[in-house]
């Protein structure tokens, strides 16, 4: 496994991210070593917030929410997974793995001795983070999701699942505005197809651009919110933009990115499913506090809160919350909302 390390000058004067880098070694299945990296912010005795980031992001997508829940008085810690951030980059798109993240950032929070934790998660990082609480409960006192869900399927194919796969096998490359129109439409019918086209896209796209896709996603949503009409040069010169690119000097850094959405488990056969199953074995009878804090208006998730308030003991009557305009990066449009809902829930239970 060939393993890239973006250089340190391509994170220098980051708007709200003068965060000190702390680092950790962890080795592949196959020997070879990776550095993940992770932000520890606030009293080292106070709670502690686990923060976990998605696709294509990096814990610069926590820089509000941490002087937020360091004001009420909780430690956090946001690690970037390998592939993203200030950490490790494997150099192919076939190192990367949901099992493999999963493995990698388990050796992490055991080398850390991280426990008495808040889990907080989205995208991505809720798939990861669950499956890391899944799998070591004892470090968890309490979960916060939102915007993610814990995916799995046992159904025979059905029409959608059928149409993804026949996409996947004979379509070309869909363009970024093609993909923006099929997930912008997607209902929880059509997720598989529809989500098919996020998949193609990032895994085709040798050039993905991460933070034009950030910014669509954040500033220019506030723009055309306030009833604006976006200029494509400002947002191309954006700190957002700017912020977001940052860990990948060039297209071979982008592996992990291009990968990720590949490996979320719409079908039986899928190699994650039986881990998936065994996670919810667990959850079925997880009776720590549990809260969804979702988006209105996020239609990659939309929904996914239900099975968790459903199926989850430590979720039953709880103030589980939906939060007005959050889009899909809930801590970029409402940073204030989303800490505050964390830090309550701490100090409730």
């Amino acid at each position: 496994m060939k393993v890239l390390r973006t250089p340190d000058d391509r994170f220098a004067n980051l708007k709200d991210y003068q965060f000190s880098p702390h680092y950790t070694t962890i080795k592949t299945a196959n020997g070879v070593d990776l550095r993940i990296h992770h932000i520890d912010e606030g009293p080292f005795d106070g709670p502690t917030v686990l923060c976990m980031h998605g696709q294509p992001a990096w814990s610069y997508l926590y820089r509000k929410m941490i002087p937020i829940l360091v004001k009420f008085g909780c430690r956090v810690i946001a690690p970037d997974l390998v592939g993203y951030g200030k950490s490790d980059k494997p150099a192919a798109r076939e190192d990367f793995s949901y099992q493999d993240q999963v493995d990698w950032m388990s050796q992490w929070l055991i080398a850390n001795n991280l426990g008495g934790l808040t889990f907080f998660g989205q995208d991505w990082g809720g798939l990861i983070g669950l499956r890391l609480v899944a799998a070591h409960p004892d470090r968890f006192d309490r979960v916060v999701i939102s915007n993610t869900g814990l995916p799995y399927s046992l159904e025979t194919q059905d029409s959608n699942k059928r149409l993804a796969e026949q996409f996947w096998a004979e379509e070309s490359v869909p363009s970024l505005t093609e993909m923006a129109a099929a997930i912008g439409q997607m209902s929880i019918e059509e997720r598989p197809f529809k989500f098919a086209y996020w998949q193609k896209y990032c895994w085709g796209t040798e050039d993905l651009p991460a933070g034009l896709l950030m910014s669509l996603s954040t500033e220019t949503r506030a723009v055309l919110a306030n009833g604006s009409t976006p200029n494509p040069e400002d947002f191309l010169k954006s700190e957002i933009v700017k912020a977001y690119d940052a860990p990948f000097p060039d297209p071979s850094f982008k592996m992990g990115i291009r990968a990720m959405p590949r490996q979320v488990p719409f079908f039986p056969d899928d190699p994650s499913t039986q881990a998936q199953l065994d996670a919810w074995k667990v959850f079925d009878e997880f009776n720590k506090p549990f809260l969804c804090a979702f988006s209105d208006d996020d239609p990659v998730t939309g929904g996914l809160d239900a099975e968790f308030i459903e199926r989850v003991p430590g979720a039953h009557g709880r103030p589980h919350l939906t939060i007005s305009g959050g889009g899909h990066f809930i801590q970029e449009n409402k940073p204030e909302a989303i800490s505050e809902v964390i830090a309550s829930f701490i100090q409730s239970t």
